[in-house]
């Protein structure tokens, strides 16, 4: 069932839902919830308002899984490609679940907290993901799906002195860093991390605190709250991966160019090599090559170039699609995200997007429309 075809009363909230509504939130079905995707300030004034302050945002959708029992990070390792064992205490990484084809489940967060692993999993995957942990995981590994939690996330160049300000111990923590900590007089789980390219955190927080916690925040002169609309063409500048879009079963971590995703001690030759769900199909990529690479797309001229857009040769020859695409406000300019023949970009072959019938150059470019400016010391 989409989105679309669910009835008001059918969609789940989050914790926020009547905060949203307060401060006059246009309210869209995402992800099987009911969700803000822009407040009055309007779409691209929350963009640039959190590339120039700082952005708050309700993401109490995702999936929070808490992990317990003994040896966790040995029985995470035998399902994720990336190295769980070396993560220390207080510490986050990026992690991917892989089907035996080498196609990617989902893509994550998940952090060492010492005395258990917190996984953050995304809104629309997070009950089968959890059902496929739980099958692929030892009896003696517990899961609990965190449903009494909610997630905030304070983006931009002055979350860091926004939440500084209300606790001052967080004002040194790193990229990835995570930290237990009270906000307000509110008890918090925090990560130094989210979804925009800039500095800020994320903050789970019982959904009993959170509308206290998220009025605490959006009372300090440089925070707004921010939709999913601004949320989207924030992570596409920063050149980020929108699983659904960007990834999906069909694709592995090569063709999405997640490669760095995955630490050298698990690929070939590494001291952990392999013993992953997927190992064999994605070892075997890896010799083979990836017949097509997801890449970043300079667009010639104004116009947008949307999802499922064709990328074409000169002949009119198909050779991609667009995976991501829109209008970045940052840079003033349409910006798309593609998957492209690997053939054709090892060639350099001229690419243009098929717009209506129109060639619309296009080029691959090698960073983010938008430098990540996470904050590491």
């Amino acid at each position: 069932m989409s989105d679309a075809s669910l009835s008001t009363a059918e969609l789940k909230s989050t914790a926020l839902n009547a905060l949203h509504r307060e401060l006059g939130a246009k309210m869209v079905p995402f992800a099987g919830y009911d969700m803000p995707v822009q407040y009055p300030l309007g779409v691209k004034k929350e963009h640039l308002h959190t590339r120039t302050a700082a952005g708050l945002f309700d993401v109490s959708h995702m999936g929070q899984i808490r992990v317990t029992g003994e040896g966790i990070a040995q029985a995470l390792e035998a399902v994720f490609p990336q190295d769980v064992i070396g993560l220390p205490v207080g510490r986050q990484r990026y992690g991917l679940m892989l089907n035996e084809q080498a196609g990617i489940r989902d893509d994550l967060m998940f952090a060492n907290r010492g005395e258990d692993f917190m996984l953050v999993v995304n809104a629309a995957c997070k009950d089968q993901d959890f059902a496929w942990l739980r099958a692929k995981l030892p009896d003696s590994i517990k899961l609990e799906m965190l449903e009494d939690q909610a997630l905030l996330a304070i983006q931009g160049p002055q979350a860091r002195a926004v939440m500084s300000r209300l606790q001052p111990a967080l004002a040194e923590m790193t990229f990835m860093d995570t930290a237990f900590a009270s906000i307000g007089g509110i008890d918090c789980w925090l990560s130094c991390s989210g979804y925009t390219g800039e500095d800020g955190f994320e903050i789970s927080v019982a959904n009993a605190d959170v509308e206290r916690l998220a009025r605490l925040l959006i009372a300090e002169t440089e925070v707004e709250f921010i939709g999913l609309g601004a949320r989207d063409s924030l992570r596409l500048e920063a050149g980020l991966c929108l699983y659904g879009h960007d990834m999906d079963e069909t694709l592995s971590p090569l063709s999405a160019n997640l490669m760095w995703s995955v630490q050298k001690c698990r690929r070939p030759g590494g001291e952990r090599a392999g013993g992953f769900i997927g190992d064999t199909a994605f070892f075997q990529q890896l010799e083979s090559g990836a017949k097509q690479q997801r890449v970043l797309l300079d667009i010639e001229g104004r116009a947008p170039v949307r999802e499922h857009t064709e990328i074409v040769g000169e002949q009119g020859e198909v050779l991609g699609e667009v995976c991501s695409g829109g209008f970045g406000p940052s840079v003033e300019g349409p910006i798309a995200m593609a998957y492209i023949e690997s053939a054709a970009l090892a060639d350099k072959r001229a690419l243009f997007a098929n717009v209506r019938g129109k060639s619309i150059p296009v080029s691959v470019r090698r960073g983010a429309f938008f430098p990540q400016r996470y904050f590491r010391g």
